[in-house]
């Protein structure tokens, strides 16, 4: 092996790589699980990507593609866009309903599994290797699996053993990795959605426009966002409320004229915010998406977390598979950590806040909405990447004093 090759696969000169180590292990094939895969091969390291599911496959999301998304993606990658979105309908649980339009677009809108799908691509490009169809069951750090200390062992649901430098989990909100490392939970939310196959007639009235409706239970909201000939429909509010959002659901669905057409998918998914003080790292483990409890807690966004944690988390797992002692593997991990905490931590934090002032009164929210021209500009320079909710809240200061005002109520 050349000095070169041997750099490239965390070994001195001196020291030859052992093949059957890899640098990187990534569990989980999602946005968050495919960036930490491509970025972590950019950096020339052997990576695996394991994903217990075939692809392409479904995943239940609205799939908003906001700015932040958008800036984090692969250099050169194409967006599989089904919809450009250029109106929004407010409702509050179905009254008081107005469109606010945009000469420019304000997000896009695509299907989970092409998306997805593409993003393993890009990995794959950048030199990561994919396994599909392989479940993980467990990681070891010690015992007789794990042959020395710079080693991690993933341990597959059919006995197999790989052995890797670091490992990123990013095997969505229900994380087996995540709960080797021990994630906190501040707050989990049930989402259910609909994939509702339109007539044209119907689905030229949604081209270009979503609608959100501000829901019957705190915290809850509702959206219609359209794909060509077929609109996804769903809900989300707070777990311990499942008959209560499944109600709702039905309910909007009915009262927007759609109870006549067969959804082609019904599915539920639980949304989980992590704790301020929740581990991102347990020794040569990182965890980023979904699995660490990443996403914006008001909207619930979590694409664009899930990109921007799991590039952070292929980043320091390659300096965590470089590192020769538990101390160095240590520090890198808090650098991870730092990182998160530094932005992403930031906007949850004010978005923790936003939820709970919109769970207390969602019709101020629906108000400022439809009627205030500075929230609306808000709303369409967040949805279009050129502020965060953290940066508006940080440079505006009668925001930072409306919403200082509402915590105390």
């Amino acid at each position: 092996m050349s000095s070169d090759n041997a750099a490239r696969n965390g070994a001195s000169p001196a020291e030859p790589a052992d093949e059957s180590v890899w640098d990187v292990v990534v569990v989980g094939a999602g946005p968050a699980g495919a960036s930490a895969a491509y970025a972590a091969a950019c950096a020339g390291r052997r990576v695996l990507l394991l994903e217990k599911a075939e692809l392409p496959r479904y995943k239940t999301c609205g799939g908003g593609i906001i700015g932040p998304t958008r800036d984090a993606l692969p250099p050169g990658f194409e967006l599989p866009l089904r919809e450009r979105v250029h109106a929004v309908t407010f409702s509050l649980n179905g009254r008081l309903t107005r469109t606010r339009r945009s000469k420019q677009a304000l997000f896009g809108l695509i299907n989970r599994p092409e998306f997805d799908a593409g993003l393993v691509e890009a990995a794959k490009d950048a030199g990561a290797q994919v396994r599909t169809g392989t479940a993980v069951a467990r990681v070891e750090q010690h015992g007789p699996s794990v042959p020395d200390r710079r080693t991690v062992a993933v341990v597959l649901s059919d006995g197999e053993t790989v052995l890797a430098r670091a490992v990123v989990g990013a095997d969505g909100s229900a994380s087996r990795i995540g709960a080797h490392v021990g994630v906190k939970l501040d707050q989990v939310d049930l989402g259910l959605e609909a994939e509702i196959p339109v007539p044209p007639t119907v689905a030229e009235d949604w081209s270009g426009r979503v609608l959100i409706d501000w829901g019957p239970l705190p915290g809850s909201y509702g959206w219609v966002f359209p794909k060509g000939d077929t609109l996804t429909v769903g809900v989300i509010s707070a777990r311990g409320e499942g008959a209560g959002t499944k109600r709702y659901l039905e309910d909007f669905i009915a009262r927007l004229g759609l109870a006549g057409f067969e959804p082609r998918i019904s599915s539920g998914h639980l949304t989980r915010c992590r704790s301020d003080d929740s581990p991102l790292s347990r020794g040569r483990v990182l965890v980023c998406g979904d699995a660490a409890g990443l996403l914006e807690p008001w909207t619930r966004e979590g694409i664009s977390f899930a990109l921007r944690s799991g590039r952070l988390a292929g980043e320091w797992a390659v300096r965590i598979a470089e590192a020769h002692d538990a101390v160095d593997a240590r520090r890198q991990a808090l650098n991870y950590a730092f990182a998160i905490k530094a932005g992403l931590g930031v906007e949850m934090g004010v978005g923790r806040r936003l939820y709970s002032v919109f769970a207390r009164r969602p019709g101020m929210f629906h108000a400022a909405l439809t009627g205030f021209r500075p929230a609306w500009r808000a709303f369409t320079k967040i949805t279009r990447g050129t502020t965060t909710l953290a940066e508006i809240v940080r440079t505006h200061p009668a925001a930072r004093r409306a919403l200082t005002a509402f915590d105390r109520r």
